[in-house]
């Protein structure tokens, strides 16, 4: 468990002086869908990690057409960045691990032009504990949990 808290995080690093100069950045490099974007912090990345027993070099797949590799660290900053907490991101890696294989054809769902939609169910123990709501408006934005969940699985 040590060696997993000490694991280099290997992605770039940009400074800002506080959160408004964060999201000047973020839209102007075209990083978010016009909703403020969390600043995905080391601690925060860690957290995210920690919480789902990853390292940040576990690959969760390969990105169909362009052959990337899409490690647990990359997945990590991008559900912060969505506004996940660390409780959510054991879900959005295994949607993540789910939609990597090629029966899901990710590219069709994230090249369409049809108005594609991400369905991922959220079933069990799991769903009371991160708080993701069965009941009214159970397939939008009820609560944080599916919107945070959903958003980080969008982008």
């Amino acid at each position: 468990m040590e060696a997993l808290l000490k694991a280099p995080l290997t992605s770039r690093v940009y400074e800002v002086g506080d959160f408004a100069a964060a999201q000047e950045l973020y839209h102007s490099n075209g990083w978010t869908d016009g909703l403020p974007v969390v600043p995905p912090t080391r601690d925060a990345v860690d957290a995210c990690l920690d919480w789902a027993l990853m390292s940040p070099d576990q690959l969760i797949g390969i990105e169909p057409v362009r052959a990337q590799p899409i490690t647990a660290e990359k997945l990590a900053i991008n559900a912060v960045m969505a506004g996940c907490l660390p409780m959510h991101f054991p879900v959005v890696a295994t949607a993540w691990q789910a939609m990597m294989k090629d029966e899901f054809l990710l590219h069709g769902v994230t090249s369409s032009t049809g108005g594609c939609a991400i369905l991922v169910i959220i079933n069990g123990p799991i769903r009371l504990e991160i708080g993701a709501s069965g009941s009214f408006n159970a397939l939008a934005n009820s609560d944080r949990a599916t919107a945070v969940i959903g958003r980080a699985l969008r982008h």
